[in-house]
């Protein structure tokens, strides 16, 4: 961080920075390998951040449709009320039973639209669920992808200040497998 002449250095960078400046062929191996990884972790990154942030939206949908399939329910209900209504009319001494008769008719073919409309938004409110949670497997992938890199990264810095080769092979074993749940990621498996 800088500010008035004044610059601190984390360890990484500290590292990273004095590689550039020797003819070290370790450290200058280790420098590109961290920059290389540095970008694909970000890439990894924004690719979780998008597929978590479709995976609200996706959720937020279905609950718009959850809302408007129990809406439709509610009023098939209002409707089942006045024909049961309806119905009881016609029991009564005194009425006209035909009127009443036409009326149960009437609420039970627009019951029937009503409960079709219901589904059919309860339906796509299951599709916008599936979507969600697909969208979340895939963010997984991306966000362990993502830790994997920044871990590979984190052993890169220490393999320079080290220079142990063990942690090197371990620093491009963790790249391996970080690679390999980001292509996992981006075929959606």
């Amino acid at each position: 961080m800088s500010g008035a002449g004044f610059h601190v250095h984390g360890p990484h960078d500290h590292a990273v920075e004095h590689a550039g400046h020797t003819t070290d062929s370790f450290s200058g191996k280790i420098a590109v390998i961290t920059a290389v990884l540095a970008t694909v972790g970000a890439t990894f990154g924004y690719m979780a951040g998008l597929t978590q942030n479709d995976a609200a939206m996706f959720k937020n949908n279905a609950a718009i449709k959850k809302t408007e399939a129990s809406n439709q329910w509610n009023y098939y209900q209002a409707k089942s009320n006045k024909q049961n209504l309806a119905e009881l009319a016609m029991a009564l001494p005194g009425v006209d039973v035909e009127k009443y008769r036409r009326e149960v008719t009437r609420y039970k073919e627009e019951k029937e639209g009503i409960k079709k409309d219901a589904e059919k938004l309860e339906a796509v409110s299951l599709d916008w669920d599936r979507k969600s949670d697909g969208a979340m497997h895939l963010h997984h992938r991306w966000a362990l992808a993502t830790t994997a890199e920044q871990v590979s990264i984190a052993l890169a810095a220490i393999t320079l200040l080290t220079r142990k080769r063990w942690l090197e092979y371990a620093a491009y074993a963790v790249a391996l497998v970080g690679i390999g749940l980001g292509v996992a990621a981006w075929l959606h498996l």
